[in-house]
């Protein structure tokens, strides 16, 4: 397997296969921008993967993460350090989780962010064409990161670029920066993220220069899932413990002349819709 980055990690927990073969078992791939993204936002396909032996989940980060926030023990590291230690995080969670394989493209922030960027592109390609996933886990188009939009952005260049044959039979757009409790409930897609709940808690803790240097994404996390449990339904008791939003994109990949833009939008307008609706009932 090439990357075009030289400083791109490569990382096959189990051993025994070499990278392409490991790429092709992936049957639930997530492509986050950060160190962490994956584990915040595609728990249920790690679950599944985990309940289910002929699946198997495959990470890809994008960028290097050199840009975090640190404080504490980490406060002195320098951005070159500080990637060395996110890179070791992410393969710690990825041997934790049972990964396939786990990939680090390590592109500096800018050039993801950078439309065309030959790099990034030829390596979201050679990804998606070196496995054929049933389901694909993005950032969401509503969130409000802009790296996270950059790299969904690629991301469905590559998707549209592949044959009709390949492309995934799912693609979803999970919440990090934006909660996604506000879509209406027809455009909710809910990824059932209360499974391993210990392994869950596990998965964030890893990344100890995010959570010791300030920032409780290990608390914030299944907090936020288990909230969107509870809250989903008024009159229903709970059916699962933890919930991680989602909204399908995968329209957005077997019409490639569907803008995202309006697409994501066009969920705000039902919301709208929605709410005028039920004041009105009541006047």
């Amino acid at each position: 397997m090439r990357l075009s980055h030289p400083q791109a990690d490569v990382f096959v927990p189990a051993g025994g296969l070499t990278p392409d073969a490991a790429l092709r078992r992936v049957t639930h791939l997530c492509i986050g921008a950060h160190q962490d993204d994956i584990e915040i936002m595609a728990h249920a396909g790690i679950a599944d993967c985990l309940d289910t032996p002929a699946k198997a989940f495959g990470g890809v980060v994008v960028t290097n993460g050199a840009g975090s926030p640190r404080t504490g023990v980490y406060a002195h590291l320098s951005d070159e350090q500080m990637q060395l230690v996110r890179r070791d995080e992410q393969r710690r969670a990825a041997q934790l989780g049972h990964y396939a394989i786990q990939l680090q493209l390590a592109h500096p922030s800018a050039d993801v962010k950078q439309p065309n960027h030959p790099g990034v592109a030829a390596d979201l390609l050679a990804i998606f064409n070196g496995c054929a996933p049933e389901v694909v886990y993005l950032h969401s188009p509503a969130d409000k990161h802009d790296t996270h939009i950059a790299v969904l952005l690629r991301c469905l260049v590559a998707l549209r670029s592949l044959p009709v044959a390949k492309r995934p039979g799912r693609v979803l757009g999970c919440e990090v920066w934006r909660d996604l409790d506000w879509l209406v409930d027809a455009d909710k897609v809910a990824l059932d993220a209360g499974r391993h709940p210990e392994l869950a808690s596990e998965l964030l803790k890893v990344f100890d220069s995010q959570v010791t240097g300030g920032k409780r994404y290990d608390l914030a996390t299944i907090g936020r899932r288990a909230a969107n449990a509870t809250f989903h339904t008024s009159h229903a008791t709970d059916k699962v413990t933890g919930i991680t939003w989602a909204i399908d994109l995968t329209p957005l990949v077997t019409d490639p002349s569907l803008d995202l833009a309006s697409y994501t939008l066009a969920h705000l307008d039902r919301l709208r819709a929605d709410i005028t609706a039920r004041i009105a009932k009541f006047v």
